[in-house]
């Protein structure tokens, strides 16, 4: 029976694979940081594009609020809200409307 002698390469030759999975890890390494700082710039680029639209169409909405409380109506409507009269006008105060409700709102809700 003959002895069956296992087939291993030589050391320099395992060496050189050793130096090459080295030399791979290496510049794997090296480009890690930069990859990873490059994808959070990125991501933060696209969230800050997103923030930067939002504020564009805020912008705009309140500049079409502005245009349309420039109007005479809108200031006089505004001032009918802050309880502003005009002059030769009789302002009424009405009190206790929520209570005259209350006491004449009947079970289905319809006040009838």
């Amino acid at each position: 029976m003959a002895v069956r002698q296992s087939r291993r390469p030589p050391v320099a030759t395992l060496a050189r694979r050793w130096i090459a999975v080295a030399a791979v890890v290496l510049i794997g390494y090296a480009y890690y940081h930069p990859l990873r700082s490059w994808l959070e710039t990125r991501h933060e680029l696209s969230s800050r594009k997103s923030e930067v639209a939002q504020l564009a169409a805020e912008k705009r909405a309140l500049l079409e609020r502005v245009q349309a409380s420039a109007t005479a109506d809108s200031l006089a409507r505004e001032a009918r809200r802050l309880g502003y009269i005009r002059p030769g006008e009789h302002l009424f105060i009405v009190k206790g409307i929520q209570a005259w409700k209350n006491a004449h709102t009947t079970i289905d809700g319809d006040g009838k």
